[in-house]
């Protein structure tokens, strides 16, 4: 059971990282390891991605 956990959390990473910075594509970020994340390459890009700056609002 404990195993099952870890392997989920560590599928899960890249959204646990968009989450915790607050990244603006959040979501999609989600649906990429939802949908992608079994493979190997989808789940990279979900974790480069999460990883990548995030969009500031620029005040005038």
């Amino acid at each position: 059971m404990d195993v099952m956990i870890l392997l989920a959390v560590l599928h899960f990473l890249p959204t646990l990282i968009a989450l915790v910075r607050g990244h603006h594509n959040g979501f999609a970020i989600f649906l990429t390891n939802l949908l992608l994340g079994w493979t190997v390459i989808g789940w990279l890009i979900a974790l480069i991605w999460s990883c990548t700056a995030i969009a500031r609002p620029v005040r005038v």
